[in-house]
């Protein structure tokens, strides 16, 4: 997050649980099947559990998962549940308290752990996932209590590598902790990983502990882009298509839906958006921008 916060979208701006089903469904009709929630964060949005519960009743959806920083999950576990949420991953980018708020500029470690034993409590809710972006600094002890999380309560810990969409702008390649360097601080300490197949189209490399107990992802799109077989879209709170997270173009839906289109318009909208999908994300290429969104305001 900037240090100076984020200025608020105006309520009119934003995209209604009744615009957010239709164009869900809509994309359903095209091919979607795995639907992630994320933000911002999401759980700030009133009576969200409806909005899942809205989604959960499209027909075609496989996969309905939530990305949340864990504050305000605690109070909203049971209801999520009940509206159907399949998965949810909780972004906690240190186990230690002056570093959590070093990084997140809140002293809210306990509050998201107190959320993520909350969902926890829901066996149905699997895997639960727990993703921690490992910043300058990070060392051996912060790793391992990553993993002690992992093997001790059955989630799937997965480091992301740090991408320039901080909301200081501070990103520098070389200060990017990649997979492989996190890897390497996981066996040194004598924690032997043996790597799963990769499946089609996924962001993560999952490693199981060799001795049977707990997971591991790593997530390197810097060191290791994945670009290839991306398959992913984001509809932004505000009614934009992105077709890459580093997208520095987007295209509006909200407009044509409160002109009055209906889906065939809307559709061919979004087929000319996909045929029109980056072929990869350029990170630290000549020439390379970042979008004017940082990820607080594109969401996980």
């Amino acid at each position: 997050m900037p240090a100076e916060g984020m200025p608020w979208i105006p309520r009119e701006e934003i995209l209604s649980f009744e615009e957010i089903e239709r164009l869900v469904r809509l994309l359903v009709d095209l091919g979607v099947r795995d639907v992630r929630l994320t933000g911002g964060e999401p759980l700030v949005r009133r009576e969200f559990p409806a909005l899942v519960a809205r989604l959960r009743a499209i027909e075609g959806i496989e996969d309905l998962s939530l990305t949340t920083n864990g504050y305000l999950l605690d109070a909203q576990a049971a209801d999520l549940v009940a509206a159907g949420i399949d998965r949810v991953n909780v972004s906690i980018d240190s186990l230690a308290r002056a570093r959590f708020f070093e990084i997140t500029r809140r002293d809210a470690l306990d509050r998201v752990l107190a959320g993520l034993d909350a969902i926890a409590a829901f066996p149905q809710v699997r895997p639960v996932k727990v993703n921690a972006v490992p910043m300058p600094g990070l060392g051996r002890d912060d790793v391992l209590r990553f993993c002690d999380l992992a093997r001790d309560r059955g989630f799937q810990v997965r480091f992301i590598e740090f991408m320039p969409l901080d909301g200081d702008r501070a990103w520098r390649a070389e200060e990017v902790l990649t997979g492989a360097e996190v890897r390497a601080m996981v066996e040194a300490a004598g924690l032997a990983l043996v790597e799963r197949e990769r499946e089609p189209h996924a962001t993560a490399r999952v490693y199981d502990f060799a001795d049977g107990r707990g997971e591991i992802g790593f997530i390197n799109p810097v060191s290791e882009p994945f670009c290839a077989d991306c398959n992913r879209l984001r509809l932004t709170a505000d009614g934009r298509l992105r077709t890459c997270l580093f997208s520095l173009h987007e295209t509006d839906l909200r407009g044509p839906l409160r002109a009055g289109a209906g889906d065939a318009e809307l559709g061919t909208i979004i087929r000319d958006a996909v045929w029109r999908k980056e072929l990869k994300h350029r990170i630290d290429e000549p020439g390379f921008r970042p979008p004017a969104r940082t990820m607080s305001a594109i969401g996980g």
